[in-house]
């Protein structure tokens, strides 16, 4: 029995070590953020911002267009006009042109997709992770990013951010990002820059489930049916104990 329950209790370390491991953060203080997938505009924003700044070199090969634009209620001629660059046709599937050679070339490891990102690292994660990058000329692309340092990533909404200079305290042996100095203005404000953040961080939740959508819609009227049904069950049992009584 006990050499069962030591099997046991490997296996479900084995399982859940990895998901720990992917989720990031390495202990790391991660910002909370709060997102509604009910909310179809800020997904509709966070859609726009991935197709023409992460889909260029990201894919998300686990979507098709169509059902993205069905689910976000999105009509034929805005999907075509400005959320389909890299296909012809609504049903094909969100991948990118860039050759992995390509990529790998250019900055030394091939892009992951990430369809799946929003379940493997956490909301948290993606913006906490999209709102630390600072400009370090000793990296390759001129960036760097306090949650995931050395990340071979540029800060592709740098336009929107701004150019960003980190404060290091080196006091107690180890090197801790202190906080952020902004070094040239960028087209956002900070509030305005977390807003778009976090509308992005929701689509990419949405991206790695989407039945959450037609979870939320049934369970909408399920609930509606189980208050009818507790109504009538309550009303069957005064109709039962009236004649008790």
């Amino acid at each position: 029995m006990i050499s069962i329950m030591k099997k046991l209790a490997l296996i479900a370390t084995l399982l859940v070590s990895p998901a720990l491991l992917a989720s990031g953060g390495g202990g790391k203080n991660l910002d909370s953020v709060y997102l509604n997938l009910s909310d179809k505009g800020s997904l509709r924003r966070g859609a726009h911002t991935f197709v023409n700044y992460c889909l260029s070199c990201h894919a998300a090969s686990y979507m098709r267009y169509e059902r993205m634009a069905q689910d976000l209620e999105i009509d034929a001629q805005t999907l075509r006009e400005n959320l389909m660059f890299a296909a012809e046709k609504p049903g094909e599937l969100m991948t990118v042109n860039m050759a992995p050679e390509d990529a790998k070339r250019w900055f030394g490891v091939v892009p992951p997709d990430l369809s799946l990102t929003a379940r493997s690292r956490g909301a948290d994660w993606i913006y906490t992770y999209l709102r630390s990058f600072y400009w370090d000329e000793s990296s390759p692309t001129g960036w760097n990013n306090a949650l995931f340092p050395n990340v071979a990533m540029p800060h592709v909404l740098y336009q929107w951010q701004g150019m960003r200079e980190a404060h290091f305290d080196e006091s107690h042996g180890a090197v801790k990002i202190t906080g952020f100095e902004q070094i040239a203005p960028g087209e956002m404000g900070e509030a305005a820059y977390d807003s778009a953040i976090r509308d992005l961080t929701n689509f990419m939740v949405y991206l790695a489930e989407p039945a959450k959508l037609v979870r939320y819609r049934i369970g909408f009227w399920v609930m509606i049916f189980m208050l009818l049904f507790v109504g009538l069950t309550y009303a069957l049992k005064k109709e039962y104990w009236r004649d008790i009584h």
